[in-house]
């Protein structure tokens, strides 16, 4: 019996309307399904990035050339991917938020535009850029309803559209950026919902993702990241960690007094969903403030891989892989699903790239840990994460003295840190191919220096508490970024290659065994998913910070990309900084940047001449996310 949730948390888990449910989950499944079209901001609910187009392979993709662009008319750093719906390519902007339609049966003319009115003043509040993630698209709710795509607006309200006018349908106030809280995440649509995250770690907002009904936007349920066990939709004999129920206040023990409630934990990333299991996964970033010592305990559920029921919200299991973090180790990124090899036994998977360094595979029915290594070498803050179950300290990472900001004291700059705050990998998605069974992932190869110091919090005010300082890992190849394959089975690099700056752009791997990523010079660079062998480049005309996508149109392939330079790694440059320790210690590790690239908004759409397209292989169904013999996901 769940005693500890509210009741309204349960009446509206029992209002779900399964015939709507059905239809438009079966209806967004199919079209994932469709390999012509790129319907969501990670490709399908799995989060692979992985396509069964083919037309564009890898002995043809040397004479890849630009098809057509289109200028955004917004600078700042752009991240995230169009999506691509029929005929129809949905574009947005970072702040102000503006979402195109561009007709692809005529040369990508604007059918509309949408462009939201918000006070500016929500920029400062901002942490790392003025970036959004992208938008969802979502298929009409019974007869007479109306295909909808969805926007989270960086001062946090979510508007639905109609996806054919750009006519605003219903809105809804998220958060308030008065306190700090802002939208950067891309919504996911699934049954007849859509989540949306919140962001504002960096000023003590306290973590939440949120369900609204497409319907009519009303709140369907709301799950925090810390806190009382009936906030967190917590059931403290079922919900499990490590194997074991979190039991009765989980999270209030593991906070001093009150301070879970400006806890951070916030939920800026990317959602995953298995219809199979109803589960829907994703990371809860750095607890508030950066000074650790301000916080004493795990401060859980901060830096935590969260699997809850998509009807309810109710948390499955929990797994935080940095115990009171030092840091900033968010944990938000992308959760990939992948039905993969772990010693010998097949296992529904999930694969999850964290920015601690240490890359996690777990099952992602029971949560049960599976493999946890580092994914750069470089990785020195903890030697391992404990694998022993029987072990008290069975997975917790452990850490060296040496480079732990809070035995090391406040105000004492501790040195050589790796990875710096932002990572061995931040937001920018991994992609994994069913045909290699390696994932594609883009990493940051730096270090930093990290002094922690004491704040007081303010309500819309930074709450950080820590200088930083960061630069690319000393004794390495000299740059500050790889792009590496992964094999999440056995937790080992296949094979790397090394770049100047930090991969900070979303990968795509393809039938055509090849994979794509971006660069922070602007490059769009094509490498063979089984070598890592360059096979093409072109220099965009802004830095890559957006993730690579793919469709077809009257049987031809395209390739897209958005550049535009910014984000964390970019913010000196999209936000006109010179201070070195500004932007959170960015602008000083990334100065050389200003060398390679500038500010801009474009999309930069690529093809084939004359390419002899094959048809795209039929699709299994989702609840399959990675059967190697027949890819059950093609986007």
């Amino acid at each position: 019996m769940l005693k500890t949730l509210t009741k309204a948390a349960l009446a509206s888990s029992l209002l779900v309307s399964f015939g709507a449910v059905a239809s438009a989950n079966e209806a967004l499944m199919d079209l994932q399904d469709d390999a012509t079209q790129w319907v969501m901001p990670t490709g399908n609910y799995a989060n692979q990035r992985y396509s069964t187009l083919d037309a564009i392979n890898k002995d043809n993709v040397g004479d890849m050339v630009p098809a057509w662009t289109f200028s955004t008319g917004v600078l700042r750093g752009h991240e995230g991917n169009p999506l691509v719906v029929g005929n129809t390519m949905y574009v947005h902007t970072p702040f102000p938020n503006i979402v195109y339609a561009l007709d692809l049966n005529d040369e990508g003319s604007i059918k509309w535009k949408y462009e939201p009115k918000q006070d500016p003043s929500v920029i400062p509040v901002m942490c790392c850029d003025t970036v959004n993630r992208g938008v969802a698209y979502a298929p009409a709710q019974g007869e007479g309803g109306k295909n909808l795509v969805i926007l989270h607006q960086a001062d946090t309200t979510v508007v639905a559209l109609d996806a054919e006018t750009g006519e605003q349908v219903w809105s809804v106030q998220n958060g308030d950026p008065s306190k700090g809280e802002t939208g950067t995440a891309a919504p996911m649509v699934f049954k007849d919902k859509v989540l949306i995250g919140i962001s504002g770690g960096e000023f003590g907002v306290r973590g939440s993702v949120t369900a609204y009904n497409l319907s009519d936007g009303k709140q369907a349920w709301r799950a925090y990241s810390t806190g009382p066990d009936d906030e967190m939709l917590f059931d403290p004999e079922k919900t499990m960690s490590l194997g074991k129920p979190v039991g009765a206040d989980s999270s209030l023990k593991s906070w001093e007094g009150d301070q879970w409630q400006i806890g951070g934990g916030t939920t800026w990333g990317w959602f995953a969903y298995d219809p199979e299991l109803n589960l829907i996964y994703y990371g809860t970033g750095n607890p508030s403030t950066w000074n650790p010592a301000q916080r004493p305990g795990d401060n859980k559920w901060s830096m935590t891989i969260m699997a809850r029921d998509a009807d309810t919200g109710v948390a499955k299991w929990v797994y935080q892989m940095t115990p009171h973090d030092e840091w900033d180790f968010d944990g938000v990124n992308e959760m990939i699903l992948a039905d993969i090899d772990v010693g010998g036994t097949e296992r529904k998977a999930l694969v999850h790239f964290d920015r601690n360094g240490f890359a996690y595979t777990l099952d992602r029915e029971t949560g049960e840990l599976l493999v946890a290594k580092k994914y750069d070498p470089a990785v020195n803050w903890a030697t391992e994460v404990v694998m022993d179950p029987n072990s008290d300290q069975y997975g917790r990472p452990q850490v060296v003295a040496e480079y732990s900001t809070e035995q090391n004291g406040e105000d004492v700059n501790s040195t050589g840190i790796c990875p710096a705050a932002l990572g061995t990998k931040d937001q920018q998605p991994a992609a994994f191919s069913p045909e290699t069974k390696l994932f594609y992932v883009p990493t940051n190869h730096v270090c930093m220096d990290y002094e922690p110091f004491r704040v007081a919090y303010t309500a819309g005010q930074p709450y950080v508490g820590a200088t930083l300082s960061m630069y690319p890992a000393p004794d390495s190849h000299g740059g500050m970024g790889n792009f590496i394959a992964w094999d999440a089975g056995t937790g080992e690099i296949k094979w790397s290659l090394p770049e100047q700056f930090s991969v900070w752009s979303g990968a795509l791997a393809t039938a055509g065994d090849i994979v794509f990523y971006g660069t922070l010079e602007g490059y769009l660079k094509a490498v063979d998913a089984e070598t890592g062998d360059e096979l093409y480049k072109f220099k965009t005309p802004s830095g890559i910070i957006g993730n690579v996508m793919t469709y077809e149109h009257e049987g031809q392939q395209y390739v897209g990309i958005l550049s535009g330079i910014g984000g964390w790694a970019g913010i000196g440059l999209a936000a006109g900084l010179t201070d070195p320790n500004a932007g959170l210690g960015a602008v000083g590790g990334y100065a050389a940047l200003s060398k390679y690239t500038a500010l801009g908004g474009q999309l930069t759409v690529f093809t084939v001449p004359d390419q002899t397209a094959s048809a795209a292989p039929a699709a299994t169904p989702a609840s399959a996310p990675a059967d190697a013999a027949a890819p059950a996901t093609n986007n």
